[in-house]
């Protein structure tokens, strides 16, 4: 590792600082530093300014909702957790359609007749329209269940976001339209950073709706 100018070595996942112990203040402050370091890109892979990505994807879910398309999430684990809270909130508070495939008979009934691969590329096969936007969630960005979703939901004529993290060349970063990528190994800190990213777009959305 290498120490920064601010006394924070830079590793493989998020910063650590040089000689203190883990705290809750410390975990904060590194935190918001990840928060910062936030990367996005289009899907030539080209660099693109956080701020013009974020933009890119606000007004591709506002236009496409606006036109009566749906917002679709898909997500394991602690991603799972996301997706279904955010289609609550885009649909709640966004007024947006939005729909997660977790209910618990319909993952359990794809995995075992298709295999768990398949449990997100089946269900936008049959409720995925031309138009519709799929946010593809995946800390690692190699879940194949994911990829599969977004290469479905691609065929199907919809737009892709996606939010990954772990290692910059997993093979998510470049699937979608506008890609966030966040730049650390701790499964915390990315589950946390995509979970701002989706309130923050919900968020601004609402805002600019009110």
């Amino acid at each position: 590792m290498r120490p920064s100018s601010t006394g924070v070595q830079q590793g493989r996942g998020h910063p650590v600082r040089q000689g203190r112990a883990r705290t809750i203040p410390v975990f904060l402050v590194d935190l918001g530093a990840l928060l910062t370091r936030i990367e996005c890109g289009d899907a030539e892979g080209r660099p693109l300014p956080l701020g013009t990505g974020a933009e890119r994807a606000i007004e591709m879910i506002t236009t496409q909702t606006a036109s009566g398309r749906k917002v679709m999430f898909v997500g394991n684990g602690g991603s799972a957790a996301i997706a279904s809270h955010q289609a609550i909130d885009y649909w709640k508070n966004g007024g947006m359609r939005a729909i997660a495939f977790n209910d618990a008979s319909l993952l359990t009934c794809v995995a075992n007749d298709f295999g768990y691969p398949h449990v997100f590329e089946k269900s936008i096969e049959m409720f995925a329209d031309p138009g519709d936007v799929l946010i593809a969630i995946s800390s690692s960005g190699k879940s194949e269940n994911i990829l599969r979703a977004v290469a479905t939901a691609v065929k199907a004529q919809c737009r892709v976001v996606t939010m990954s993290g772990f290692s910059p060349d997993n093979p998510l970063r470049r699937q979608g339209e506008v890609n966030f990528y966040v730049p650390s190994h701790s499964y915390g800190f990315v589950e946390i950073a995509h979970l701002s990213l989706c309130h923050g777009m919900v968020d601004t959305i609402t805002e600019r709706r009110s």
